[in-house]
C-alpha cells in the first residue's frame, strides 16, 4: 500500500498486452506507471548519457544524438554482464522516479490505486512490494502475431526473448488474479478488467 492506495503489478508473456490491460485499469481510476516511460526519462539525464557514452560510446546514439534503444539492446541481450551493468544504473533512478510519480498523486482521492507496468517486474524483484498481482494470459500464437506485427520481431526472436525472462508458469503461480486477453474479446476483457479491480479493492482495501 501507498498511503492507503494498493499498487497492482502487471506481469505476463511478451505480447499478452500487458499496457492494454494497465490502460483498462488506468480508465477505471487508477494511475497507470509505465516503467519504459520512465526509462526514456532516465536515458535523457546529462550523467547517464555520459557514462553511457564512456562504456559503448557512438553505438549508443543515433546521428541526431537521442540513445540509440535498439543498439543497446543488441548490446546487453546476449550479455548477462553489460545487462547487469545497465540494470545497475538505470533502476535505481526508475524506481525514484516512480516513487515521486506516487508521491505526487497519492493524495488524489480521484485515484483508486497504482498500476506498474513494468515488463521484467518479477525479475527485478519488483512484485515483492506490490500489493496485487495481476497476470494477463494470452495464447502463444496470439502473443507471436502481435509482436511480428507491432515490433517486427521473427519467431527466433521471439522465442529467445521469452527464454530470457522468467517461465510463464512461475509468472502465473505468483499472481492471485489473471486476466484472459484475446483478439477478439475486447469487451469481455474490460469486464475482467472491472470485476478484478473491484475484488483487489475490496480484499486489499484503500
Amino acid at each position: 500500500m501507498f498511503d492507503g492506495k494498493p499498487i497492482i503489478g502487471i506481469i505476463g508473456g511478451i505480447g499478452s498486452g500487458k499496457s492494454y490491460v494497465a490502460n483498462l485499469f488506468g480508465q477505471l481510476g487508477c494511475l497507470v506507471i509505465n516503467s519504459d516511460d520512465q526509462v526514456s526519462l532516465v536515458y535523457q539525464l546529462p550523467e547517464v548519457q555520459t557514462t553511457l557514452r564512456s562504456w559503448w560510446g557512438p553505438s549508443a546514439f543515433l546521428p541526431n544524438g537521442q540513445i540509440n534503444r535498439h543498439g543497446i539492446a543488441a548490446i546487453v541481450f546476449n550479455d548477462p554482464g553489460q545487462l547487469r551493468r545497465l540494470e545497475a544504473l538505470l533502476h535505481p533512478l526508475v524506481g525514484q522516479l516512480r516513487d515521486q510519480t506516487m508521491a505526487a498523486h497519492v493524495h488524489d482521492v480521484k485515484i483508486a490505486g497504482f498500476i506498474w507496468d513494468t515488463p521484467l517486474l518479477v525479475e527485478a524483484g519488483l512484485a515483492r512490494q506490490c500489493d496485487a498481482i495481476v497476470f494477463v494470459a494470452t495464447p502463444p500464437e496470439e502473443r507471436l502475431r502481435r509482436v511480428q506485427v507491432s515490433r517486427g520481431w521473427t519467431v527466433a526472436q521471439w522465442v529467445a526473448r521469452e527464454k530470457s525472462q522468467l517461465p510463464l508458469d512461475n509468472k502465473r503461480r505468483i499472481a492471485k488474479y489473471t486476466i484472459c486477453n484475446t483478439a477478439a474479446a475486447d469487451e469481455e476483457v474490460r469486464r475482467q478488467v472491472r470485476e478484478v479491480l473491484s475484488r483487489i479493492l475490496a480484499e486489499v482495501g484503500r
